[in-house]
């Protein structure tokens, strides 16, 4: 008897430290989300509540909306973007700085089934019609690329220009342009760390759970706090890949969106192959990419073979966030291209 009592005490005692493992939430020190006075809402046809950071046109003449894309999916807005692009405003561009739906300080869906690339698009749809314009120019990083192209590909002559650095692949992927060799001539080098050597460490069980969880029911095990604030402690690893040497785990900082980054990811495969709509942008568009960014070759050389009016700026000693590491020379490379883009092309 006292066998059987000491087994079903260790044996219970086993799965109370599995579920508390498992089920009980986490937390990872992330400071809270600082407000920034410059925010305001929109809200959108869509159903989605997005907020924003406008600057107005400074110039004589009031030229073409810029909008910039953040990336990830489930990123933010930074206060490195507001501050290295506001100055484009004094060449007549109003500029709109906005958090995607799920991420930064714009509302977060009880029903992380609607996170996808179609939804994403849509608010930017809205937005654009909701600021009036005729006509946009997108600046986008990372995800924000795919995001822009998107756009581009359901509503071309909407679009004026597109700026996009450090793009990602464009939907749905073809797996196969990872492996393509970059020309030697580019001088391309790779991080310091792989994403998957950064990201490792980051993990756990229950984030492995919180994962398969939304994948497979659409819903929360975790509260949006909760996994928000994982997803900035797995960010802060990852960020260790998207430089030139491994600086280390960055800092915590909050405003990322977990729910809306892996349900978007998983959107991926559903969207609708729309290359050959591509071909007939008139749109110039600058592609920027740092020298040892940690995107595939293969993903940007598909947008210089698909755009026709396409041009490569390679920025020097910088990762995947040029902001972070060359924010001169990336405002430059932007500035002189919406100064003159057949210029900044080599016409």
């Amino acid at each position: 008897m006292k066998l059987r009592f000491w087994f079903l005490l260790f044996f219970g005692l086993l799965l109370l430290s599995i579920a508390a493992v498992v089920f009980w939430p986490r937390n990872y020190g992330v400071p809270e989300l600082e407000p920034r006075r410059s925010t305001q809402y929109w809200d959108l046809k869509t159903g989605s509540r997005i907020a924003y950071t406008a600057i107005p046109s400074k110039g004589d003449t009031i030229k073409s909306p810029i909008i910039y894309l953040h990336g990830g999916p489930g990123g933010k807005i930074t206060d490195e973007a507001i501050s290295t692009l506001s100055s484009l405003a004094e060449k007549g561009h109003p500029i709109y700085f906005y958090d995607q739906i799920g991420s930064g300080f714009s509302e977060r869906l009880e029903d992380i089934s609607e996170y996808s690339v179609a939804r994403h698009r849509r608010d930017l749809e809205a937005i654009a019609e909701l600021i009036d314009a005729d006509q946009l120019i997108l600046v986008g990083h990372s995800w924000g690329c795919l995001l822009a192209i998107n756009f581009a590909q359901h509503h071309p002559t909407k679009v004026e220009a597109m700026i996009l650095d450090g793009p990602g692949p464009i939907l749905p992927i073809d797996a196969e342009l990872a492996n393509q060799v970059p020309p030697d001539s580019l001088n391309l080098k790779a991080p310091e760390i792989s994403n998957r050597e950064a990201g490792k460490e980051a993990k756990n069980l229950r984030s492995r759970l919180m994962w398969r969880w939304a994948y497979s029911f659409h819903s929360k095990l975790a509260s949006d706090k909760e996994a928000d604030a994982y997803f900035a402690f797995q960010n802060s690893h990852l960020s260790r890949s998207t430089t030139c040497q491994d600086p280390g785990p960055s800092a915590l900082s909050a405003g990322y969106g977990y729910y809306s980054h892996i349900m978007t990811l998983r959107s991926f495969d559903v969207v609708k192959d729309r290359r050959p709509a591509l071909v007939n942008l008139s749109a110039p568009c600058l592609i920027l990419r740092g020298d040892c960014d940690n995107q595939a070759w293969g993903f940007t050389q598909e947008y210089l073979d698909l755009i026709p009016n396409s041009t490569l700026q390679v920025i020097q000693n910088s990762g995947h966030d040029m902001l972070g590491d060359q924010p001169k020379a990336y405002y430059k490379a932007v500035a002189d291209f919406l100064l003159d883009p057949l210029l900044a092309k080599g016409f």
